[in-house]
């Protein structure tokens, strides 16, 4: 079975599309919307209060790490859950593959215990 660039042509449609209204969209919105500036519009905006001291000010390094260690084992349901819905099409093969893949998981988790990386406060 081969396939040609017609057979590519509905999703080169949509992309198309897709870009078009975006841009279409901002464009519009640029053009129709109200242009006020003044102080108070050009102030940074904290939760309805006024701004104190400096926004640079830095963040622990654990804020980061926890964050990306969520966001890392946080991906992880997006590809268990196809597994899980085709778990009868896949067999025995597609449930060694997933076993390794959570042992993979397993191993990571157990290194960011060992290495103390949830614990906050030391």
């Amino acid at each position: 079975m081969s396939s040609n660039l017609y057979d590519f042509l509905p999703i080169l449609m949509q992309i198309a599309f897709s870009f078009i209204f975006v841009f279409a969209t901002v464009f519009a919105s640029n053009m129709l919307g109200p242009k006020r500036k003044g102080f108070r519009k050009q102030a940074n905006f904290e939760c309805g209060l006024d701004p104190i001291g400096n926004a640079r000010s830095p963040f622990p390094i654990k804020y980061f790490l926890i964050a990306i260690l969520f966001v890392l084992f946080d991906i992880e349901i997006i590809f268990m859950y196809p597994w899980a819905v085709n778990f009868k099409e896949l067999s025995w093969e597609g449930f060694g593959k997933m076993g390794i893949f959570i042992g993979v998981i397993v191993v990571g988790f157990l290194y960011e215990a060992k290495r103390r990386a949830l614990e906050w406060e030391k």
